[in-house]
């Protein structure tokens, strides 16, 4: 954790650049709020969206995505063609673990570039737009972690392929293009026709983001919070033992070939 700390600090350039490059909710709000002036659009589930409705939608959404961003996939394809992979398994420590306590240390760096977005809430006057029963935030946080572990594991398990073929970064071009469209990061979900909606539903990118910022906006009670957390924290499990299998089947390979 402190390694990870320290690289975040020392590349704080490069988290800034990474972080004007996840700006895109920002667009999508101007976008949408630009066709809200007209009449406020309702969605499929009954829920209103007008101006102060998706400031709040999507100001969340930059919060969420900064706090549940990793970059595992790409640090594995890095190690594993540059053969520094080796000196990782020499640790006393599992990779996998290694990874996440490298992505998690940037964190306090991450939330610092929040805190900004934060006062924008409060400044904007959609502070009201956000839930005030605490079960809900408990949720939330719940939630948050949920939305992390399914992130980092997707990446571990996208990672392990390139132990398996010569680079998997394009795999994880298909898995970011299924993120910008199911996992509400670009339009709220509910706006989609009933029959898309259901596979949205069913698919890990809602998880993701979709879950922690509809908590964050109150859009569910209670009883819903806890069925969609379930399915966010079965997608985290599930994944999680995926990418340790496939990590662990394609370390052997790798030590195999690679000495």
């Amino acid at each position: 954790m402190r390694i990870g700390v320290s690289e975040a600090v020392a590349y704080r350039a490069e988290m800034i650049v990474w972080v004007l490059a996840t700006t895109m909710p920002f667009i999508m709000l101007a976008l949408w709020s630009a066709v809200a002036t007209v009449a406020p659009i309702v969605s499929n589930s009954g829920r209103t969206y007008a101006g102060s409705t998706f400031t709040a939608y999507f100001l969340a959404v930059f919060i969420v995505r900064q706090l549940v961003a990793s970059w595992a996939s790409w640090e594995i394809n890095y190690e594993v063609r540059q053969g520094t992979l080796a000196m990782r398994l020499l640790r006393p420590i599992h990779p996998v673990i290694s990874y996440a306590a490298g992505n998690l240390a940037a964190l306090p760096m991450r939330s610092l570039v929040t805190l900004p977005v934060v006062a924008i809430i409060f400044l904007a006057g959609v502070a009201g737009s956000f839930p005030t029963d605490l079960r809900i935030w408990a949720l939330w946080g719940l939630s948050m972690l949920g939305g992390w572990l399914i992130t980092f594991f997707a990446n571990v398990a996208i990672g392990s392929l390139s132990l398996y073929m010569e680079s998997s970064i394009k795999v994880m071009d298909l898995w970011l293009a299924g993120f910008f469209v199911f996992s509400g990061y670009l339009y709220p979900l509910d706006m989609f026709p009933p029959v898309v909606r259901a596979i949205a539903d069913w698919l890990p990118f809602r998880y993701q983001i979709g879950v922690p910022v509809e908590l964050m906006t109150g859009a569910h009670g209670i009883d819903a919070a806890l069925q969609l957390l379930l399915r966010q924290w079965a997608w985290a499990a599930g994944l999680g033992v995926f990418a340790v299998l496939l990590w662990n089947n394609g370390v052997k390979r790798f030590q195999a070939f690679g000495g």
